[in-house]
């Protein structure tokens, strides 16, 4: 998976807060909704159950995707209609860097296409660049 794919994912995720708006109940009630085990980090699909989206530490905070949190709602709590609204975080300095570097390889490759530069060319170039003077 590239990583604006899964940056992406990840924005599209929603945590606690949000489910708590979603379906109208109290942080506690969400907690005791989700489907989560302190000897298993990532529990098996429970149906009856919250089930969040994988965690790599005990220490990540518990993430949602919105489907998930729209199933729980109509087949579980038998909410008729469910909204649940995902919005764009505010970017982070990460991010930031991440799109300028993003951008500048962008502009490198219009560059070297419009110079009609191939990849084999360039390994060439590099090539005779790796090479001691006779």
């Amino acid at each position: 998976m590239d990583p604006a794919h899964a940056s992406a994912q990840a924005e599209a995720l929603v945590g606690i807060d949000d489910v708590q708006k979603s379906l109208n109940r109290s942080r506690a009630s969400v907690y005791r909704y989700t489907n989560t085990d302190p000897r298993n980090l990532n529990p098996p699909f429970n149906p009856r159950k919250l089930n969040p989206e994988y965690r790599s530490d005990q220490k990540d905070p518990l993430m949602f995707h919105p489907n998930e949190v729209a199933r729980f709602a109509k087949d579980v709590l038998r909410i008729k209609e469910v909204t649940v609204e995902v919005l764009n975080s505010p970017s982070t300095a990460t991010q930031q860097i991440l799109g300028s570097i993003f951008e500048e390889l962008r502009l490198i490759r219009t560059h070297l296409e419009a110079s009609g530069a191939s990849t084999s060319d360039l390994s060439a170039r590099l090539d005779q660049q790796d090479r001691p003077a006779a």
